[in-house]
């Protein structure tokens, strides 16, 4: 099955709730296509999404499911190389791809729900 780097939009993916504030959960989302991997950051009422692969070395972020940030909340961490990424803009600020970016995931806040955007 192909692994996807998009979504439609107005896909409901959960209650804000859903995610503790400054944590974050990975989606995994079925399509025909194929399947998507993301994960989304909640800070406060505010969300950003990822696709789950690191700049560095294209693969999943997290050896341990929805463990993206680092132990502080501040950051985006790649368990595999170390690298640090922003949660607003998803830039590489530390490690083996600082200056890179990790490709955003579309996500918003609607009527207390999450969904694609």
């Amino acid at each position: 099955m192909e692994r996807l780097s998009t979504t439609p939009a107005n896909v409901k993916l959960g209650p804000l709730d859903l995610i503790p504030d400054n944590t974050a959960r990975n989606f995994v989302l079925e399509m025909r296509a194929g399947r998507f991997h993301g994960f989304v950051v909640r800070k406060g009422e505010e969300v950003h999404g990822y696709v789950d692969r690191c700049a560095h070395m294209a693969i999943p972020l997290a050896q341990q499911l929805d463990q993206y940030l680092t132990p502080d909340g501040a950051l985006i961490q790649c368990s595999w190389h170390g690298a640090l990424y922003r949660i607003e803009d998803g830039i590489c600020v530390g490690g083996p791809c600082t200056g890179a970016r990790l490709q955003a995931w579309p996500v918003a806040v609607r009527d207390g729900m999450i969904v694609t955007a």
